[in-house]
């Protein structure tokens, strides 16, 4: 028995015999395997802070039609650590009942807790098994998101080994946020070839991680100029490709030298015409008018166009 399934008997013997013995059915379609860009969607609020599902859906609908591959809701980007649980649940149920497509989404299903500090690789791989276990389903798909810099812990290339040994059909793919191309190149070099599906957290990354093997990016960026990133994904081959990226550099640039959620949101409402889409939830801070309107003229220096 491999190192790995010896560590998980320890943890959950019957529920591992339960789940090495659900082969997958030969019989069975291959799954489709996710590539392109997807938005990490920021969420509206209300005027009472409450999730704004009417605004939520039209944005998403935008997204859509600007040719991105998917929506990647209640992540970071989404303020998903200010929202509850049951918040998520209906908003989840508020998207699919206004005729998003359930195969666009990508939910995230991450929480924080004061405790998660210092975790160790064992101590995630058993979290990660015990979820997919008590799931017990086969058709779940589990993306990892490795984004050190807020998570405080994040995926060795050890530890994805062992994941993707452990449950090769349920962990299938990675979001690296790192910001550090050396480690995407490295998990894309480990796993790629085995399908194992790498995006790159930003589109700074998204040429080289698309000419090292990856699949697209999942990037904050995606929900103002989602088109212009989708471009560079489907045209990333052409003698164009390099001045595509330095363009969609441009635009980022802006972004990071600012906070990115309120930043975000102040150009949405800028170009949607809708101020409450400023709203963060605390402990953000809403961008105040002498930081947007150097963001706005930056931008336009860029060629951004946002066409709500």
């Amino acid at each position: 028995m491999a190192e790995h399934d010896r560590s998980l008997s320890r943890v959950c013997p019957v529920r591992l015999q339960r789940a090495t013995s659900r082969d997958v059915d030969s019989t069975q379609p291959s799954r489709e395997r996710l590539t392109g860009v997807f938005a990490p969607v920021l969420t509206p609020f209300d005027g009472n802070l409450a999730p704004d599902a009417r605004r939520l859906a039209r944005h998403c609908k935008w997204l859509l039609s600007q040719g991105l591959r998917g929506l990647a809701v209640f992540g970071t980007t989404s303020e998903a650590n200010s929202l509850s649980v049951d918040e998520r649940e209906s908003l989840l149920e508020a998207l699919l009942g206004s005729g998003i497509p359930p195969g666009s989404l990508l939910p995230g299903t991450g929480c924080s807790a004061l405790t998660d500090k210092a975790v160790t690789d064992e101590g995630l791989f058993r979290s990660f098994a015990e979820l997919i276990e008590r799931v017990g389903d086969s058709r779940l798909r589990v993306y990892l998101y490795h984004i050190p810099p807020i998570a405080q812990v994040g995926f060795s290339l050890g530890l994805v080994e062992r994941l993707v040994a452990a449950y090769p059909d349920t962990v299938v793919g990675m979001k690296d946020s790192s910001g550090d191309i050396a480690n995407t190149r490295a998990m894309i070099d480990a796993f790629a070839k085995d399908g194992f599906e790498v995006f790159s957290g930003s589109e700074r990354f998204l040429l080289e991680t698309l000419k090292r093997g990856g699949v697209g990016c999942i990037t904050a960026t995606a929900n103002v100029n989602p088109a212009a990133i989708d471009r560079l994904y489907r045209e990333w081959r052409s003698p164009e490709a390099e001045s595509l990226q330095s363009r969609l550099n441009a635009v980022r640039n802006a972004f990071e030298k600012r906070p990115a959620i309120p930043a975000l949101k102040a150009v949405v409402a800028h170009y949607a015409k809708d101020p409450a889409w400023r709203a963060v939830r605390p402990p953000l801070l809403e961008l105040g008018a002498g930081e947007t309107a150097p963001l706005l003229d930056e931008l336009r220096e860029t060629g951004f166009e946002m066409p709500l």
